[in-house]
């Protein structure tokens, strides 16, 4: 009998120790607020998108890999737009530059004919965002899922965040996946 138990135990421990073993998720959490600022100087407060699946890419428009994912969400805002999608990009200058990417805002949203609103911030707002400290590898571009009731589902760079975000075919997965959960009863969406 004890010997059942010892195994029993053993077996136990076993089974849940994997789920230690993974890397940590950030588990769900309310997005916090943030201000998009469009070069035309018009804001855009993040809560406004409420109701909506919204993708917050923050990028450096130097980078080609942040350009793929921002065109990749250009062809999911055109899609899935009118079910409830909302894509955002916010464009940062990366650590150590000097700043003045903002001016450049206007054409690159030009030449990718964005459908979407291409903001600016500071590096100091966006690790205030994202929750990063100045000891974390910064990795770009950073993708925020936001579903309907303003809650963060996903992340891709940093700390438990998921690199698959990044990729058209899973990321829409996501969102088409969000759009089904909650969506409105009615058409009376923002």
């Amino acid at each position: 009998m004890n010997r059942q138990k010892i195994v029993l135990a053993i077996l136990a421990a076993v089974m849940i120790a994997p789920a230690f073993a993974l890397p940590s998720v950030t588990a769900h959490h309310k997005s916090p607020e943030f201000t998009i600022t469009e070069p035309s100087g018009r804001t855009t407060m993040l809560s406004s998108f409420k109701g909506k699946v919204v993708v917050m890419e923050f990028l450096f428009v130097k980078s080609q890999h942040c350009i793929r994912v921002a065109t990749t969400l250009n062809k999911l805002n055109s899609e899935l737009g009118p079910r409830g999608f909302q894509a955002v990009g916010i464009v940062f200058d990366p650590p150590n530059a000097p700043a003045g990417t903002e001016q450049l805002l206007p054409s690159v949203a030009d030449y990718l004919k964005l459908t979407y609103p291409l903001g600016y911030a500071s590096k100091s707002d966006v690790d205030s965002y994202l929750g990063r400290n100045g000891n974390e590898v910064l990795n770009i571009p950073q993708v925020v899922v936001i579903d309907r009731a303003g809650m963060v589902r996903a992340t891709s760079g940093g700390r438990g965040g998921d690199p698959a975000l990044e990729d058209e075919n899973a990321l829409r997965n996501l969102i088409e996946g969000l759009l089904k959960e909650g969506a409105p009863a009615s058409s009376k969406n923002k």
